[in-house]
């Protein structure tokens, strides 16, 4: 451990010492300023990069900006200058997402200050596309060293998507599943490992506590969304413990332009039941485009659904109420401050009796949320665009007031108090050539401070938990377009871990020409000895609730992540193709297990989360995409796995032993298909694809514990859209869908008060229709 330490400090040393030697910029009088406009629509396009190319000289030697960068961003009104430049005559070239570049030169003179615009033509791929989450900065997708997959506005549009549970399986990699039949706790499970696995993130920031990971994934509106960053594989080198299947970014929305935003989705569950959705959204962005604010609101009532009639449901009662607000404030022309705040209050309840108190029902899941969070983040960005610096903080507040019980039980009451702080600093270096190539040098700190308080005292259980992480990462990725090399690590100090934990990470992409790209990447990570989502959900079995406890001699579980990958872009005139096959291997160690525990003093069913020897994933992601401008968009994704213990385990005495990781299908996939017959109307046909996979079944409504081996699934979605301009600015959008056609469902649900909560699998809607409408101006 040290010696990893040691190497990686000394690596770190000489990478920073060219810092120094980099000569200063000479003060001039030369100045050029202009705006950058979409060609089309003749609209100003705010943050688009300007940078200076080359310099040709009186006497016509032309030389590169070398190490005497310049370049600046437009601000919020499409406007940028630059100062300070050299004499003679200068090529720039100005970049923007989903935009062709372009470069155009001018002849600069001592003391002047010139005028240059730019006109971008609209790009009709994506294949510009910028993301985030990969490497901590801004990359271009197609140049990131890991692969990062990007859930659009467009997509949540086109799946009905009213929060990110309902858009995650259309990614490759990626299974959302719902664990309790009673409250609907959802979970996503990224390349084979379970939801404790995966780091969720809101722009960027761990505000996810493991309370705030039971419901999370339903709670957060599509409307605060603008995209959800995916990065599969180990991640902890960049975001800290808990980051071993995946990363999921969730990016709130910034606002533009002023505008206003009314919509209705209400969907038709079928026995009398409904899921209706509203939401008011709107932005305001002062004249000077220097101070925006987009504010957003929402408001969900879901009835209970009861699909086998036995008077117990299967998709809980939901009622929420969203709003929030995220601004930005720009303070001169090279930094920028951004707040975020949400409050999100939630009651659900499954069970029997829904309209008595939950203590007076046979079987009752209930749960209030009262969820308070928000943060505050400083940009800085140097006029020469090699130095940017970023100061966050962000916290969230969650109170939580629950019941989950059984034969009218008045002792089951419980109140959870959970509140997490995040605060750190970034700085980021981009060197004109560092050794061999270009460089970006990233290092950076951060530190999460979690309080949890649980307290069910009717069934004897307490928690009080405090952790603090302090983290430090760093990493260098030497770049171009045609390959890169990232190597980085991060060094963490868990409060329930002794010594430090060292994550190191390494990255190689090649491009072998320029449709071909080839990556490869190697992660350690790690979980911590703590309590996680699964273990605040009470389940109830049998008639009975069960609890998890976590033993005392819990060790951090470790792992190891090794990915390659294939990328293959072709562009054919407005066609535009996309395939990639990605192998991904994932070794853990002292593996978290949940077995049997006996009974308490009140005859509750205990499950002990104790370490395992270890398990191991591997497989195969398939992707591809074909799209045609705007008018025909085909996305489709498959995953071939095997999830397995390396040793024979046992949950249930009941039960023979066994290597296959649960609720974990070999086989599991999604395809999308987007058409514009004609300009307002968009047609969308959508499905998700699981396969069969073994599953604990415990006793209660069947005579004892079993493991199950479920049937498959394809749930198969069609959906209509026709817009409708009603003046200048004023348009209107009618849907309508018809969601899982074919009614695929479970076919073995337990039947009573007696049933397992927790076998309860495959698609989460019945066969259901829905319409809805969205009024903008």
């Amino acid at each position: 451990m040290k010696i990893k330490i040691i190497l990686f400090i000394s690596l770190l040393s000489a990478m920073i010492s060219p810092l120094y030697s980099q000569s200063k910029k000479l003060k001039t009088d030369i100045n050029i300023t202009g705006h950058v406009k979409d060609k089309t629509t003749g609209e100003h396009i705010p943050y688009a990069t300007i940078v200076l190319l080359s310099v040709t000289d009186e006497n016509g030697v032309k030389q590169n900006s070398g190490s005497q960068s310049f370049g600046a961003v437009s601000d919020e009104s499409g406007h940028y200058m630059i100062t300070n430049l050299p004499e003679g005559t200068l090529t720039f070239k100005a970049s923007f997402i989903g935009y062709e570049p372009m470069t155009a030169s001018i002849k600069t003179s001592m003391g002047n200050t010139s005028i240059l615009h730019f006109q971008l033509d609209p790009s009709q791929t994506d294949l510009e596309e910028v993301v985030v989450t990969g490497n901590r900065y801004a990359t271009k997708k197609r140049e990131t060293a890991s692969i990062v997959s990007v859930v659009s506005p467009k997509m949540f549009e086109n799946t009905m998507a009213k929060c990110p549970a309902d858009i995650l399986d259309f990614q490759p990699g990626l299974r959302v599943e719902y664990d309790c039949g009673n409250c609907g706790v959802p979970q996503l499970r990224i390349n084979g490992l379970s939801g404790q696995y995966t780091q969720m993130l809101l722009d960027s920031r761990p505000i996810f506590s493991s309370l705030g990971m039971v419901y999370g994934l339903e709670q957060l509106p599509a409307a605060m969304i603008e995209r959800v960053e995916v990065v599969r594989g180990g991640g902890s080198a960049l975001f800290g413990s808990n980051a071993i299947g995946g990363t999921v970014n969730i990016i709130t929305k910034e606002p533009t332009s002023s505008l206003i935003q009314l919509s209705n989705q209400s969907v038709f569950l079928g026995k009398g039941s409904s899921d209706i959705n509203t939401s008011l959204n709107g932005s305001i962005v002062s004249d000077d485009y220097k101070t925006g604010v987009y504010l957003f609101s929402m408001m969900r009532d879901r009835s209970v659904y009861d699909r086998n009639d036995d008077g117990y449901s299967e998709l809980p009662q939901i009622n929420n109420k969203t709003m929030g607000f995220r601004a930005y404030r720009k303070i001169g022309q090279s930094s920028k401050l951004t707040a975020e705040f949400h409050a999100i209050d939630e009651f659900r309840r499954g069970g029997d009796n829904l309209e008595n108190p939950p203590h007076e029902a046979s079987l009752a899941e209930q749960i209030e949320h009262s969820i308070y969070g928000g943060g505050i983040n400083y940009d800085y960005l140097s006029k020469n665009l090699r130095n940017s610096f970023n100061i966050y903080s962000s916290a969230q507040n969650i109170d939580r007031k629950s019941y989950f019980g059984t034969n009218m039980n008045l002792d089951a009451y419980g109140k959870t108090d959970d509140i997490t702080f995040n605060a750190g600093a970034q700085w980021i270096h981009r060197f004109e050539n560092l050794w061999f190539m270009p460089a970006s040098f990233t290092a950076g700190t951060d530190y999460t401070y979690n309080s949890l308080t649980d307290k069910m005292l009717g069934y004897n259980r307490t928690i009080d938990q405090k952790t603090n992480l302090v983290g430090v990462y760093a990493q260098n990725e030497w770049s171009t377009k045609k390959a890169s090399v990232l190597i980085g690590g991060r060094l963490d100090k868990h409060s329930m871990i002794d010594n430090p934990i060292f994550s190191p990470r390494a990255t190689l992409r090649f491009a072998l020409n320029d449709n071909i790209t080839l990556r490869s990447g190697y992660a350690m990570g790690y979980r911590a000895p703590q309590v996680y989502d699964e273990d605040l959900h009470v389940g109830a079995v049998g008639g009975e609730v069960s609890l998890i406890e976590v033993s005392d001699n819990l060790k951090p579980e470790n792992s190891n992540s090794l990915n390659l990958s294939l990328d293959y872009w072709k562009q054919m005139g407005h066609w535009q193709a996309n395939f990639l096959i990605e192998g991904f291997y994932t070794d853990l160690s002292d593996v978290f297990v949940l077995v049997e525990n006996g009974r308490d003093s009140q005859n509750n069913l205990l499950y002990l989360r104790e370490n395992g020897k270890g398990a191991k994933v591997y497989g195969l992601n398939f992707e591809t995409r074909i799209a045609h401008g705007d008018k025909i968009n085909i996305q489709g994704g498959y995953t071939l796995q095997r999830s397995r213990y390396k040793y024979d385990f046992k949950w249930s005495e009941n039960v023979n032993a066994q290597r296959k990781m649960f609720n974990s299908p070999d086989n599991y996939g999604y395809f999308t298909f987007d058409f514009k017959p004609v300009s307002p109307l968009t047609l969308s046909l959508n499905s998700v694809i699981t396969g069969k996979m073994i599953m604990q079944h415990a006793a209660g409504a069947i005579e004892a514990d079993k493991d199950e081996t479920t049937s498959g699934f394809c749930d198969i979605s069609f959906r209509a859209a026709y817009d409708f301009k009603l003046s200048g600015k004023v348009n209107f959008t009618l849907s309508a869908a018809i969601r899982n056609i074919f009614d695929q469902y479970q076919p073995d649900l337990d039947y009573g008060m007696n049933k397992d909560s927790k076998y309860f699998y495959g698609p989460q809607l019945p066969r259901c229709f829905s319409i809805g409408g969205k009024l903008s101006f």
